[in-house]
Formats: structure tokens, C-alpha cells, sequence
């Protein structure tokens, strides 16, 4: 029997017909993800934010007049929220990005936080993040590490890893600092309150470069930061008693291999504490002469 011949143009109008339908398959599905609208509310002017046209990509700016901020609608209590961000490029002295979670709105004086700040420089220079944990209000657990990247010419991967064993901060899903919890009651480690996730772009030029010393070039405004792609996989805090008011082994951030570093983590996070470490307040004898009691709990076990 023999077979049909097709034409070339026949031949390349099917072609293109699967392109086509293949490129409408791959929008919906992109349309389909959740907007920054579906998930956060913002907190800055309308015209500090924007957002691509498909409402996937969201840019901040901080000029003289205002920064920006935003914030989940939801609580959380355990599990893993990260997000990929691209920091402010060139002179970015006396500009701080935070991405933290909080359990309100505002530096009230009770409340649980878990900060990643990254602090901006001159050009040339290298930028670094500084992490920090707060239980009911109390903070000073600050540590400042340099990256293995310019964090201004990609997006890159900052994570947050929280249960009730320990609290991880991740770069790349690198493990860059472990916060320890005792099995004992204790005023150092948050684990009872909900938790929003923020994140802001605003001035600190009287402290987060060189201490101070390197003011906000004005000129160079409007400082951007960018961000995509925010992963949540968490309790989410139901009033008044939702399921994770207690700890459950439910789900993987809450299990036996999320209390503890693999082995390839364990590799990784020391190659961090070698090379990338530029202060670790559990070292600060002349701040603390008596350590604070968590410093004391091992992060290797």
C-alpha cells in the first residue's frame, strides 16, 4: 500500500501547529503559577513596585522618598520557605535588603524573627548577608558571612529550614548557619509563635556599611532589588488551633532527617565556617564574656 506523500508546505504548517500548541500549553501553565498578588500584600507606594506582565517577577526600588516592602498574607509555624533574589548592583553602600520572617508586623517588642539582610557596598567591594534570630524580642545572635558569588548578576536561592530542633539558613541550598534548640525550655529559640515571611529594600546607611561610615549615594537611586519564584511548604497557622500548634512528623521539614545535616551538608557547611565566616557573635567573648547558653549546643550531631 502505498503511503501518502506530504507536501513540505503541508509538513510545515504541522510543525507549526504543535509549536503553537505547545507554546499555549507552557502560558497557561505559567499563567496558572500564583501572582504576587494571589500570595503577598505590599507595603510602599505604587510606583516603588512592579511586577512582569506576568505577574511572576517583582522589582523594589528605594529612593530618598521611600523603599518598599511586602509581606505573605499568611502564618506559618515550621516547614521551608525560600525564594530566589537579585541584589542591588553597583554602588549600593548604606542599602539593605532584608528577607526575614516575623511573627507581626513592625519591630514590636515581643516578637520572634528570622533575618537574612543583606548589606550593600561601594563597587567593587564584597557584598555580605547578615543573619539573626529574635525570640520574644530579644535578639544579638547576629552573623555575617561573605558569598562565593555576586549575588547582583543572577538570582539566587535563599532558604529558611525551621523546626523545632533547629533553624538552618541555606544559600543555594548551601547550609550556611544552624541555629540550634535544646530539648529543655529555653528564651533563645522560636518555636511557639506564627510567622509571616517579609521582605523590604530600605536605608541603614547609619549602620550597615563599614559600620556606618559609608553613606547612601543618592545619586544613584532608584536602588532595585528582584525576586521570583517563593517556595512554601509549611504549617499554615489556622486560628485558634491548628494542626501544628504542635510538633506532628508529618512532613519531611519535620522529620528525622530535617533535625539533622547530611553528610554532604555537613561538607559543605564546614567548607562555609572556614572561609566565608565574619563574625560570629558565639566567638564574641568581648561583647558576651559569659557565651549565651545555645552557643554551647553542637550543630554536628
Amino acid at each position: 500500500m502505498e503511503m501518502e506523500r506530504i507536501s513540505p508546505t503541508r509538513f510545515l504548517v504541522f510543525i507549526a501547529a504543535i509549536l503553537v500548541a505547545s507554546s499555549s500549553s507552557s502560558s497557561s501553565a505559567d499563567d496558572s503559577k500564583p501572582t504576587f498578588a494571589d500570595m503577598f500584600e505590599m507595603s510602599c507606594p505604587d510606583d516603588h513596585f512592579k511586577t512582569s506582565d506576568a505577574g511572576q517577577i517583582w522589582h523594589l526600588s528605594l529612593d530618598k522618598e521611600a523603599g518598599c516592602g511586602f509581606q505573605t498574607k499568611e502564618r506559618y509555624r515550621f516547614g521551608w520557605f525560600s525564594m530566589k533574589l537579585k541584589l542591588v548592583g553597583g554602588d549600593s553602600a548604606g542599602v539593605v535588603t532584608a528577607y526575614y520572617m516575623c511573627t507581626e508586623n513592625g519591630a514590636g517588642p515581643e516578637r520572634d524573627e528570622l533575618d537574612f539582610e543583606f548589606l550593600g557596598n561601594r563597587s567593587g567591594q564584597p557584598y555580605l548577608i547578615q543573619t539573626n534570630v529574635y525570640k520574644n524580642g530579644t535578639g544579638n545572635r547576629e552573623m555575617r558571612h561573605m558569598l562565593w558569588f555576586d549575588p547582583t548578576k543572577d538570582f539566587h536561592t535563599y532558604s529558611i529550614l525551621w523546626n523545632d530542633h533547629r533553624i538552618v539558613f541555606y544559600v543555594d541550598r548551601v547550609p550556611v548557619r544552624v541555629y540550634m534548640n535544646s530539648d529543655k525550655p529555653n528564651n533563645f529559640f522560636p518555636n511557639e509563635k506564627p510567622m509571616y515571611l517579609f521582605s523590604s529594600i530600605w536605608n541603614a546607611d547609619d549602620w550597615a556599611t563599614r559600620g556606618g561610615l559609608e553613606k547612601t549615594n543618592w545619586t544613584k537611586a532608584p536602588f532595585v532589588s528582584t525576586y521570583k519564584d517563593f517556595n512554601v511548604d509549611a504549617c499554615q497557622w489556622e486560628d485558634p488551633y491548628p494542626k501544628c500548634v504542635s510538633t506532628t512528623t508529618e512532613n519531611w521539614w519535620d522529620q528525622y532527617d530535617a533535625w539533622h545535616l547530611s553528610k554532604s551538608e555537613k561538607l559543605d557547611y564546614a567548607w562555609v565556617q572556614r572561609n566565608l565566616v565574619i563574625y560570629d557573635y558565639c566567638k564574641d567573648t568581648e561583647r558576651f564574656p559569659t557565651l549565651p547558653w545555645e552557643c554551647s549546643l553542637s550543630p554536628w550531631d
